[in-house]
């Protein structure tokens, strides 16, 4: 059986000073998570997590002290809102659309909304990045890659490197047709 994972790491470090209680709480589930003095370093070893099971307790304990407006409490309010009373943990589902982000995240990046939330109102971060490189235990022709992510004010960019490959190909087709292995190539056809 084949496993692909994805390493991960998010950099800086974030100061804890930056984050509500929900949104730690939420990363550090999402993520591994390492506390250095007085920030927070977050890594995932095998990929990134966008199913969580909470306690209960917990999760309305950081909602409660969480008291600035986020796509994070938004979201975690209406969770809370149907959860039955004998309930004592809760599942969460991190690929739906988040509210007030007004789109739904790539597979398994609902961190880009948190963080960028994070940034918007950190007085020392400028930007967020995340990196993560794409493995394969088989040789699998799509087991392998990678992807950046910058985090900003603005809206996140993110960077493949399958994208960035492209640049690298002639503008022009090809004098020899049969080069192009694919149709990105202007007027070529593919090899079979």
């Amino acid at each position: 059986m084949t496993d692909c994972h994805s390493p991960t790491i998010v950099q800086p470090a974030i100061p804890n000073t930056d984050m509500t209680p929900l949104e730690r709480l939420l990363l550090a589930h999402i993520f591994d998570a390492e506390q250095h003095d007085d920030t927070f370093y977050y890594y995932a070893e095998t990929g990134t997590r966008d199913c969580l099971t909470l306690p209960l307790a917990e999760l309305r304990a950081a909602f409660a002290a969480s008291d600035v407006p986020s796509t994070a409490t938004t979201w975690i309010a209406e969770r809370l809102n149907g959860v039955a009373p004998e309930d004592t943990s809760i599942e969460l589902n991190l690929s739906v659309t988040f509210p007030g982000s007004g789109q739904r995240p790539a597979r398994g990046q609902v961190w880009a909304f948190i963080l960028q939330d994070i940034v918007r109102r950190s007085a020392t971060l400028d930007y967020v990045t995340v990196v993560s490189a794409f493995t394969c235990t088989g040789m699998r022709p799509d087991g392998f890659g990678g992807m950046a992510v910058l985090i900003t004010l603005t809206p996140s960019m993110q960077n493949r490197p399958t994208i960035s490959l492209r640049s690298f190909l002639p503008k022009s087709p090809p004098t020899n047709p049969t080069a192009c292995a694919d149709t990105s190539c202007s007027g070529s056809t593919r090899r079979q």
